[in-house]
């Protein structure tokens, strides 16, 4: 036995041939996967010998060398260069024949001008209604100036793309295939509303108890679209001097326009779309004008447009009727209590993140919950956690959740706010 042991570790081992080693550099690739790399090596070739003629390099901050900068000349330049002047071009003259381009412009307090632009400006970077820099001499348009945006309102603007996707918002299934229909749909499929000759609605009302998930539900829809999220609090919009929370709403749908696609949610809507009344010291009229401001921005725009506007409140009672009739707000969604399913789910959806033991009977947990939100039941689940830290254990059991429950909505139900809503609405 030993003998053919030694026999069979001694056998030759057969080495690859070309053949063999040709076929195994063919593994993974394409038919014509040899041609691309040659047509890639050809074209970086050509750009590498383009650039040695132009005498450019590639560079990471788009700058010349440090050896090439000439600092003495570049501050000779702006010191020489006068300050312009901003001015807002009216009209556009056209003479009809070979003559140069003329403007209207309008320089603030002081007088309107027609004026020609300077010979580094092309005619086709001027628009009317665009604002323009001018020289303080000849009044000659030097520079066109993007639109003028405050940057408060700017900072609205939600940069990263939201990270709510439906998948996180329990209890609500109903309200999420509404919203979609009415959100998702025209961005993404506009064409469907194009052929049966309908318009999309153009804005959404979100209503319902607090903590049920109506600003993640707005979240999960921005997700969804990849659209441009600007979110607004209400209390925002509310300014000390007259005329400044209307002219922010202007702005913001100035800089919605602009993007691709945008949806513009504003929270807590009934701080500034409350029914008008008269209280003869004329203290409100600031968030009347802010409303009326909003009410017009809605009939202004095309709503097969780019823009879509979500609003969420949980006193739809208080609400303006001009803001909520159909044209402006075409649908209401009430984004209800979940039921016991949802509930359930809302539970299965915080407990993903925590580190629980097996087998907890989630649907007994919300049996235990009746009349409660999205808000109390994450609070359960953190209230739970605490009770698993206090007794300095890694996993919460289903013994902390039911004490949690004890605790969070049978201990805590005179700070419940559901009952107070179903009393409002």
């Amino acid at each position: 036995m030993v003998g053919k042991e030694e026999e069979t570790d001694e056998a030759p081992v057969r080495a690859l041939d070309e053949g063999d080693i040709a076929l195994l550099k063919t593994y993974g690739l394409g038919p014509y996967a040899s041609v691309i790399r040659v047509v890639e090596e050809d074209l970086k070739k050509q750009a590498q010998k383009i650039d040695e003629i132009c005498g450019v390099r590639e560079s990471d901050t788009g700058l010349a060398p440090p050896s090439q900068w000439d600092l003495v000349a570049d501050k000779q330049d702006m010191q020489e260069s006068q300050p312009l002047q901003v001015a807002r071009c009216t009209k556009i003259l056209d003479p009809g024949n070979d003559e140069p381009m003329r403007y209207v412009i309008n320089v603030k307090q002081i007088a309107k001008f027609v004026v020609q632009v300077n010979e580094n400006v092309s005619p086709t970077d001027i628009e009317e209604g665009m604002r323009v820099g001018v020289d303080r001499s000849k009044y000659q348009i030097q520079l066109p100036l993007p639109p003028k945006i405050d940057a408060s309102v700017t900072m609205m603007t939600v940069e990263e793309k939201p990270d709510v996707t439906y998948n996180d918002v329990g209890g609500a299934k109903e309200s999420i295939d509404r919203i979609r229909e009415v959100v998702e749909l025209p961005l993404l499929a506009p064409e469907k509303f194009v052929k049966l000759g309908i318009d999309p609605p153009k804005g959404v009302l979100l209503y319902g108890p607090p903590g049920t998930g109506k600003t993640l539900l707005a979240r999960a829809v921005a997700n969804r679209t990849d659209a441009c999220f600007i979110r607004v609090i209400g209390s925002e919009l509310v300014q000390k001097y007259t005329g400044e929370g209307a002219r922010m709403v202007r702005e913001l749908f100035q800089l919605a326009r602009t993007k691709r696609a945008c949806i513009i949610f504003f929270d807590e809507v009934d701080a500034i779309g409350g029914a008008r009344f008269d209280d003869g010291a004329g203290a409100d009229n600031e968030v009347q004008r802010t409303m009326l401001e909003i009410v017009n921005q809605l009939d202004g725009f095309d709503p097969r447009g780019n823009i879509k506007v979500l609003m969420a409140t949980n006193r739809p009672d208080t609400l303006d009727p001009a803001l909520l009739r159909p044209g402006r707000l075409d649908r209401k969604i009430e984004v209800g209590l979940p039921d016991l399913e949802g509930r359930a789910q809302v539970f299965k959806i915080h407990a993903r993140s925590m580190n629980c033991e097996k087998n907890v009977r989630f649907e007994l947990l919300a049996r235990l919950c009746p009349n409660t939100t999205g808000a109390d039941i994450r609070s359960v689940c953190t209230e739970a956690g605490m009770y698993a830290i206090r007794a300095r254990r890694k996993t919460v059991t289903e013994k902390d959740f039911l004490e949690s429950i004890n605790k969070v909505v049978k201990g805590y139900a005179k700070f419940s706010a559901t009952p107070k809503y179903l009393v409002y609405n």
